[in-house]
């Protein structure tokens, strides 16, 4: 299904729900920038959002093109790197005023994140013109926010209207166009997460979404030896696939067609680097070498072939490694983790009853060393990913970055299985 037909939504879907899109319109194509006007005419009071960085590379052509339409702007500064907490929430928030008809953001993940939750929050449209084909978050219902040091997604809303100019998107930095591809290819690993957390715990999965999820990865997934060539053909196929997940998400009202384990990992490395103020790589690079390491764990899991018993949780031992690793943001994962409630579930009995289903659900998913060859393609470097994440953080990341969600995924599964030390 193209762009189009996604927009209109599905009816009557096998899963027996009716899956709706509010965007009215994405324009991804060469020239794009000069629709603006028309696109926008019905707005008088517009916020125009953007950082230094973004306003230099189109923001003021966007400003240009709108004109007297635009009644204030908000241009974030990049020194400090911006990123998406309490402290930006608010100076956006300040901006909007009781006049504010649309906000318009100029950039890609913070600015995406900040103009979609406030715009939510106030209940007025937004509209985001793309500067990178960097993430997959921009036709989503999901937020995603630091705040108390702690990676959270908001339900939010989606943009009226997504308008990526080719031109624009071609000539964003390489590590920003290498970040979308691995965040397209961290897929591999959300979906089959999500058949196993359906198999474990009868979770909600919808075929046809997963279907398109699945289908947007495949025909992506080629393109990556030529990313450095930066065709338009390729940019925009990039785009669309990353344009369509967001969509996915929007379906079931969640991040699970997109975001598994391999988004925990990253946003562990991410939530440790900002506490400790230590290096971490751009998210979906992040996300792409993540599923790598999450793929190994599920070929470690079928290598077992047998169930024989989960290990017993120790709580105290459990929260001296939280307090430990997390810090001043201890406390908030430990709540959630008692609100979840996973720690408490008989995985156990479970596991012992489905164990042919998780292993074959575990099957599905392609070779960590196939996916470790399309990183290599598109100069995506697993080297370098190791580099800076030493192997004590990883390990850390491999047992722990689950507690910074409540969603169930292959690294419960691993953690419970005890595979640690073998």
């Amino acid at each position: 299904m193209d762009i189009d037909s996604l927009l209109l939504g599905i009816e009557n879907c096998r899963c027996g729900k009716r899956h709706e899109c509010d965007i009215e319109k994405v324009i991804i194509k060469k020239g794009a920038l000069n629709e603006l006007q028309s696109i926008l005419s019905g707005f008088s009071n517009i916020l125009l959002v953007a950082d230094d960085n973004t306003f230099a590379v189109c923001g003021k052509k966007v400003s240009e093109c709108l004109g007297s339409s635009v009644n204030d702007k908000l241009i974030y500064s990049q020194k400090p790197l911006l990123v998406p907490d309490e402290r930006a929430l608010d100076e956006l928030n300040q901006m909007v005023s009781g006049d504010t008809d649309i906000i318009v953001g100029v950039g890609s993940g913070v600015i995406n994140d900040l103009c979609k939750l406030v715009s939510f929050r106030r209940s007025i449209p937004y509209c985001i013109i793309a500067t990178a084909p960097s993430m997959d978050g921009y036709a989503s219902t999901v937020s995603a926010m630091i705040e108390n040091n702690m990676k959270i997604t908001y339900s939010a809303h989606t943009p009226k209207y997504i308008v990526a100019d080719i031109d624009v998107l071609k000539n964003a930095p390489i590590d920003m166009i290498k970040s979308g591809y691995g965040d397209t290819l961290g897929k591999y690993s959300s979906l089959n997460d999500w058949l196993l957390s359906s198999v474990v715990n009868d979770e909600y999965l919808c075929v046809t979404v997963f279907d398109i999820v699945s289908s947007a990865l495949e025909k992506t997934a080629q393109i990556g030896p030529r990313l450095k060539d930066r065709a338009n053909e390729d940019i925009k196929l990039l785009f669309e696939s990353l344009v369509i997940v967001g969509i996915a998400m929007s379906y079931v009202a969640n991040s699970r067609p997109a975001s598994g384990s391999e988004h925990h990992l990253s946003h562990f490395f991410e939530v440790v680097g900002l506490l400790n103020n230590e290096p971490y790589l751009p998210h979906g690079i992040c996300v792409a070498c993540s599923s790598v390491l999450t793929q190994r764990l599920r070929e470690a899991i079928i290598e077992k072939e047998e169930f024989k018993q989960a290990s017993e949780f120790v709580r105290e031992n459990w929260e001296r490694e939280i307090r430990r690793i997390y810090g001043k943001a201890a406390d908030g994962i430990i709540e959630l983790q008692n609100k979840t409630k996973l720690y408490e579930k008989d995985f156990a009995a479970v596991y012992k009853e489905k164990w042919k289903d998780i292993i074959d659900t575990l099957k599905k998913t392609p070779k960590a060393d196939y996916i470790l060859g399309l990183l290599d393609a598109a100069d995506i470097s697993f080297d370098e990913f190791k580099a800076v994440y030493s192997p004590e953080k990883i390990s850390d990341a491999i047992w722990f970055a689950k507690d910074l969600k409540d969603r169930y995924t292959v690294l419960w599964l691993y953690y419970l299985l005890k595979y640690k030390g073998e």
